[in-house]
């Protein structure tokens, strides 16, 4: 039996424009929790993911159940059959049509791009319609963001967005952030680091729409089981993520390369455009180093629960999500000093900072903690006890429930709305 809709809980529906995907697995968890709490909540996406993400059951699902644009906007007849629905209120099409216009930045290309953004907000605004949602909300803050604020104004209805990081807070002035601060009913900041950027961008006046929402775990699902297989000798280290040049992989090799150490060994979960050149660089440690490629909820969980510590050696985050993981499964986190991690992680006391970019420094804190257990198992049980308390999903999507249904109200971290 379906839970009940808070009272005055809007009918949402999600954008983002790729979904579900894995390293956006937060996204499906919010969802999820927020259908727990009673809300009815539909998925939108630009286009369809490969079935390399759809690795768990709730992947499967959602990939089934979501609504996706370029497979609508693909096709002759659905987008004449979208323009044609619009024009029904031609004042509110052209104001649109001029909106979209004035977002454009120099060059041909962007003012296309402009177009091609305004009839992929033609095919969700129609599909809006037909769905009966009243309430529009998009995660991060570029293209998607661009469609999700002309498609709630083509429909009529209000818009919020997820603002994370650092894609989010770069290129600022192409897409137009502060206009869509100006334009949403709230924005749900991930972080007060993301929080203060958004305030560097947007009028004083609009601070009030910037509320604090964390993303989130479901901390339940990385304790330990107490069958948990025995772990093999020697500190195991994990990093989960995309392989991209952003995680500072080839930093960590570097670091694992100066230990040389047998007895500290690395599981690189994740796959991207730099595997190659990572396997390259690792082979000389031989199976100190294991690449596993893309992984799900649960088989992260389970990675997870053989761990020791969790690097995470970034050049640039939001407050990631994989942290989350790791502490709510009781690891110590070694990570770099940037934007919102220290918001996340108490250095020395629910884990480990160090400068970005640095591997001696980072060798140095790995050879530290493989050599301080009893350390370990302290920062271990403080990291789960703040994942516990400030980022579990289903109390963080009660918060953004209370957004959804109430607004911004004069809370910066709204109480969580009661189911």
């Amino acid at each position: 039996m379906s839970p009940t809709p808070p009272s005055g809980a809007p009918r949402v529906a999600y954008l983002t424009s790729e979904y579900p995907a894995v390293s956006h697995t937060f996204i499906l968890r919010e969802v999820e929790a927020l259908r727990r709490l009673g809300l009815e909540v539909e998925t939108a996406s630009i286009r369809r993911t490969g079935a390399e993400h759809h690795r768990g059951p709730s992947e499967k699902h959602a990939a089934k159940t979501t609504f996706y644009i370029l497979d609508e906007a693909k096709k002759l007849v659905p987008l004449i059959a979208a323009k044609l629905h619009a024009l029904r209120d031609p004042g509110r099409f052209f104001d649109t049509l001029a909106q979209a216009w004035s977002m454009r930045n120099p060059g041909l290309k962007s003012a296309l791009y402009q177009m091609f953004y305004f009839a992929e907000a033609l095919i969700l605004a129609r599909w809006l319609k037909d769905r009966g949602i009243t309430h529009l909300h998009n995660h991060f803050a570029a293209s998607s963001a661009t469609v999700s604020m002309l498609a709630a104004r083509l429909a009529g209805i209000p818009f919020s967005f997820t603002l994370h990081g650092p894609a989010d807070l770069t290129n600022t002035g192409y897409w137009r952030l502060g206009d869509k601060i100006a334009g949403a009913a709230f924005v749900a900041c991930i972080s007060h680091y993301a929080r203060s950027q958004a305030m560097l961008v947007s009028a004083p006046d609009d601070w009030e729409r910037l509320r604090i929402i964390h993303c989130g775990v479901l901390p339940a699902m990385y304790e330990r089981p107490e069958t948990a297989p025995e772990k093999a000798p020697g500190t195991h280290l994990v990093f989960v993520g995309r392989l991209a040049p952003v995680k500072g992989l080839r930093v960590l090799i570097e670091a694992l390369a100066e230990l040389d150490r047998s007895d500290i060994r690395l599981t690189i979960v994740g796959d991207g455009t730099e595997r190659k050149a990572l396997e390259a660089m690792a082979a000389p440690l031989d199976e100190r180093v294991n690449f596993t490629g893309y992984q799900s909820q649960d088989e992260v969980a389970a990675i997870l629960a053989t761990a020791d510590a969790f690097v995470l050696p970034s050049f640039a985050e939001g407050v990631p999500v994989v942290l989350m993981e790791a502490l709510a499964a009781g690891l110590t986190v070694i990570a770099t000093r940037i934007t919102g991690v220290p918001e996340l992680v108490d250095h020395g006391v629910s884990g480990l900072l160090v400068p970005p970019g640095d591997p001696e420094a980072l060798s140095d804190v790995i050879a530290g903690f493989a050599d301080d257990p009893e350390a370990a198992q302290t920062m271990g049980a403080a990291g789960r006890e703040t994942v516990r308390s400030e980022f579990d999903i289903d109390i963080e999507a009660a918060r953004l429930a209370r957004l959804f249904t109430d607004g911004p109200g004069e809370v910066l971290r709204p109480e969580p709305l009661e189911p």
